[in-house]
């Protein structure tokens, strides 16, 4: 019995969609050690949870992904060697401060940087198509209404079909207005509602960053909040 039982577990093993995920798991905690990232870099992976973050979104070693208003490089430094030797990192949109400190280097040699190098909208196009996840963090609250139906649109435009669209936020309460307190917070709902209005399909929430004691009051920046605010994690996908 035995014997037999063996060949169907390896088969079922080779088969199993989470044992990619885990590989990409590990190049991502490959990725964490590396010296291209600064000790405050570093500091903030156990409240990001970027491998489990990345799972989430069902990101592989071997899809085109694109990276939207990559700031400072946060996560761009764990893309870049993951998806290295099998996948492709597209940038875009503001992309100013990686294409100054990080695009010399070896890491990011096969990295592209694409459409908006600002942030300008008005006719965004990411200048990349066909690709398997569009990804941002917090990064939905700097924009207006009219902005963020042009940044959906050109995510969505931007997606193969089937491919995902992930994005994580730091929460607002449910249609509070805006106030000097939550300028760099977002009604999560709101945003499902207008991700969906562009065409795509919700799919799966996460309480990965999820933070009972962020009473969702303040501003994110604040001492009591600051590394411990709550956030949304929101997967989407483009329809087959």
């Amino acid at each position: 019995m035995r014997k037999l039982l063996l060949p169907l577990l390896v088969a079922s093993a080779v088969m199993s969609p989470s044992i990619y995920a885990v590989d990409f798991s590990d190049k991502i905690k490959q990725a964490m050690k590396s010296e291209i990232r600064t000790d405050r870099d570093k500091a903030r992976d156990e409240n990001r949870k970027p491998a489990e973050t990345l799972a989430f979104f069902g990101i592989k070693e071997d899809m085109k992904v694109l990276e939207i208003i990559p700031g400072g490089g946060w996560y761009s430094k764990l893309l870049a060697p993951a998806l290295k030797d099998k996948g492709q990192l597209y940038l875009s949109m503001g992309t100013g401060y990686v294409n100054r400190e990080l695009m010399h280097l070896d890491t990011f040699e096969d990295v592209k940087l694409v459409g908006e190098k600002d942030y300008e909208v008005k006719n965004l196009d990411f200048g990349v198509k066909g690709v398997d996840a569009v990804l941002t963090f917090r990064n939905y609250h700097n924009f207006d209404e009219d902005e963020r139906t042009k940044i959906n649109k050109a995510a969505f435009k931007s997606l193969k079909p089937g491919g995902v669209y992930g994005v994580v936020d730091h929460t607002r309460r449910h249609m509070q207005k805006k106030n000097d307190e939550n300028g760099r917070r977002f009604d999560p709902v709101l945003a499902i509602k207008e991700i969906q209005q562009a065409g795509f399909t919700f799919v799966d929430y996460s309480n990965l960053h999820y933070k009972s004691d962020d009473e969702l009051r303040f501003e994110v920046g604040k001492k009591t909040v600051r590394g411990n605010s709550d956030r949304f994690t929101l997967l989407f996908k483009k329809p087959e």
